[in-house]
């Protein structure tokens, strides 16, 4: 998961628009087998999240994948407070969000049982920038009250998947 945000939100249908084409090559990467958008207004969360489906950590390590991966021009309009990637493990795959459905997202050092009722699956870290221990995600198509620590994200992008 690639999380961002801009410090010129006058930009940001530019960058949306950037973004869908960057998907799509990330796409034409060997290993990267899926990948969507969302966008938050949870407080405190990075507004912009892009999840992609991964055959293991040696994707980025691929030449290619160096050549492609990134924010490119847009690096310097990213506000490095919402800058975080990391890697999980705990699905084979990143779920589908239909355009009706939301992603539900938890940051925690364990599990949260006060947040059991949502049925979040919960991720391990496991690599890149590891600014989180556990991430529970739960695809919902009924978004429930906000409550704190929990990111409602709504998909930006269908989910795509590789040729």
């Amino acid at each position: 998961m690639s999380q961002s945000g801009l410090i010129d939100p006058a930009r940001a249908a530019e960058w949306d628009a950037w973004y869908v084409e960057h998907l799509r090559i990330m796409l034409t990467v060997s290993g990267i087998y899926s990948a969507q958008r969302f966008k938050t207004d949870s407080p405190g969360y990075p507004p912009s999240l892009a999840m992609y489906s991964i055959a293991g950590a040696e994707v980025f390590d691929g030449l290619y994948y160096r050549s492609v991966r990134g924010m490119g021009e847009w690096m310097p309009l990213i506000d490095r407070r919402y800058y975080q990637r990391n890697l999980f493990s705990g699905m084979a795959r990143a779920p589908a969000v239909a355009s009706d459905a939301v992603l539900l997202l938890a940051d925690r050092e364990q599990e949260d049982a006060a947040l059991a009722d949502l049925s979040l699956t919960w991720l391990t870290c496991v690599g890149i920038d590891r600014s989180t221990l556990l991430r529970g995600i739960a695809v919902v198509t009924i978004t429930p009250a906000a409550r704190p620590g929990l990111a409602i994200y709504r998909p930006v992008i269908d989910y795509m998947i590789s040729a």
